[in-house]
């Protein structure tokens, strides 16, 4: 692996270059892009594409990211720029971009704003809230958990979060009518260390939920894309912002293994089924 700096007056990205040289690489480099998961949460996924170059990034403000312009804000359109400028620093035409949840919102944002950098994009469960045809629930329902954050600090927060994102269906009175999530019960810290800084909590992330699909864009642009959901997620908020974004492009969404973190393995204590993962994407790449 080689880690590499591309400069700029606002940040320095850092980026991963695994496997072989790009321009040795059988097909495109594979660029794999989180959000608000840096680069260290797709060592596994990386390690079953031995064959081919993959490139992992840390988004600007996080991990090694260091940001130069004063903001903590987090904005698909200015992380797809960050994207652009490392495809043009491979110097190899346009590549492959495999985006986890937020990391699937810049993705569609950079085959937006610069739709010859990727031949195909595999964009596994953007949580955009506008697709749901509960927006407006869900968006209380956002409010709701960075409201126990601010309030009562990390582990109400993420407990808040947990309860979210593993509701079923539509966010009913029978979602706000549940009384707040004991943090012990996830697993999570119930004394308030006192910070409020964490990105997904925080306002600083919601330009990433709050995102609009230019459909037109998407459609027209010269790329593959390939909105993808997991098997055991189609029914909670991710996976039914995935299903209503495919609808949105005209399409199914490709089901995966296991859930939306399904390519992790023991990264963060959520692990998936990332072999089985990796060969399914595998196959849509190549397919």
């Amino acid at each position: 692996m080689a880690t590499h700096t591309l400069e700029t007056p606002e940040a320095d990205i850092v980026y991963d270059v695994h496997g072989p040289a790009p321009a040795d690489s059988p097909r495109p480099p594979l660029l794999m892009v989180g959000q608000p998961m840096d680069a260290t949460g797709f060592s596994t996924l990386a390690s079953f594409f031995p064959d081919r170059t993959v490139v992992t990034y840390d988004p600007r403000g996080l991990g090694r990211s260091v940001r130069k312009d004063g903001r903590e804000d987090h904005v698909p359109a200015t992380q797809a720029g960050d994207i652009h400028g490392v495809i043009q620093a491979l110097g190899v035409g346009a590549v492959e971009v495999f985006g986890s949840s937020g990391g699937a919102v810049a993705a569609l944002a950079l085959v937006t704003a610069y739709p010859d950098d990727v031949r195909t994009l595999v964009a596994h469960e953007p949580p955009i809230i506008e697709v749901l045809p509960d927006a407006d629930a869900a968006e209380r329902a956002g409010k709701g958990f960075r409201d126990a954050y601010q309030a009562r600090g990390f582990g109400a927060g993420m407990a808040a979060f947990i309860a979210m994102t593993s509701w079923k269906g539509e966010f009913t009175d029978d979602y706000f009518a549940l009384p707040a999530p004991d943090p012990a019960q996830f697993g999570m810290p119930t004394e308030d260390d006192g910070r409020r800084d964490d990105p997904l909590m925080t306002d600083r992330s919601l330009a990433v939920s709050a995102y609009q699909l230019d459909v037109d864009a998407l459609t027209s642009a010269p790329t593959r894309i390939v909105i993808a959901v997991g098997e055991e997620s189609v029914d909670v908020m991710t996976g039914r912002a995935a299903l209503a974004t495919a609808a949105r492009l005209g399409q199914e969404a490709t089901v995966f293994p296991s859930h939306h973190g399904g390519f992790l393995g023991g990264e963060f204590g959520y692990a998936g089924q990332p072999e089985a993962f990796a060969r399914k994407l595998r196959e849509v790449l190549e397919g």
